[in-house]
């Protein structure tokens, strides 16, 4: 499985970016999609994730505020993220597992990983 990130960059608190994620090598809806971000100094962490089957699961601090979304036809999951802060300034990466009806947030659980996307989010 290869994963292309796109989007990112720069913009003010309280505002709004998108990152998107597109598989190849694999299509299947076993294939669940996670994101992970990683700050400066910080654990990289799993903020929201999406099955096969299009179910999602958010970390609570982003909860409300980003939403994840697949489109099957172009094998491309995005993460919508709206009323951003500082604190979401970080690397994001997609991620990829075959996980059946699952998706987890923990990095451990996925093998596949895309080049990661530079998010800024200044004050």
């Amino acid at each position: 499985v290869q994963l292309v990130q796109s989007g990112g960059g720069l913009v003010q608190s309280g505002g709004s970016l998108k990152v998107s994620c597109t598989a190849s090598g694999y299509t299947s809806n076993q294939l669940a999609i996670s994101w992970f971000r990683q700050a400066p100094g910080k654990e990289r962490e799993g903020i929201s994730c999406i099955t096969g089957f299009n179910s999602t699961h958010y970390r609570d601090s982003v909860k409300g505020r980003f939403t994840l979304s697949r489109d099957n036809a172009k094998n491309t999951v995005s993460l919508q993220m709206n009323s951003l802060q500082v604190e979401d300034t970080a690397v994001y990466y997609c991620a990829a597992a075959v996980l059946g009806r699952l998706c987890t947030l923990r990095r451990a659980d996925y093998i596949y990983w895309g080049q990661g996307t530079q998010v800024a989010v200044s004050s």
